[in-house]
């Protein structure tokens, strides 16, 4: 079956935060190898902010999918 291009994609948006969530763990891991081999603090510190940009960006996330799904599909309701 060919796929109507015209639709939208609905799953999207998790692929690209499994993708994003890959990355970060890949990140992280590597900056602990790297501290680990190195014992340069700098390694941990990159990590700290990696981690702290990571969970802001998924609060984002979460923040803006319950807006999507319940508030705007409530108004929908009530319109």
């Amino acid at each position: 079956m060919i796929p109507n291009l015209w639709e939208p994609y609905n799953g999207g948006h998790m692929l690209i935060l499994r993708l994003f969530l890959v990355l970060v763990t890949l990140l992280l891991v590597a900056s602990g190898g790297l501290y680990i081999f190195t014992r340069d603090r700098r390694y941990l510190n990159f990590a700290w902010q990696t981690m702290r940009f990571t969970l802001l960006l998924l609060l984002l996330f979460v923040a803006l999918f319950v807006l999507e799904r319940y508030v705007l599909v409530g108004w929908q309701v009530l319109l």
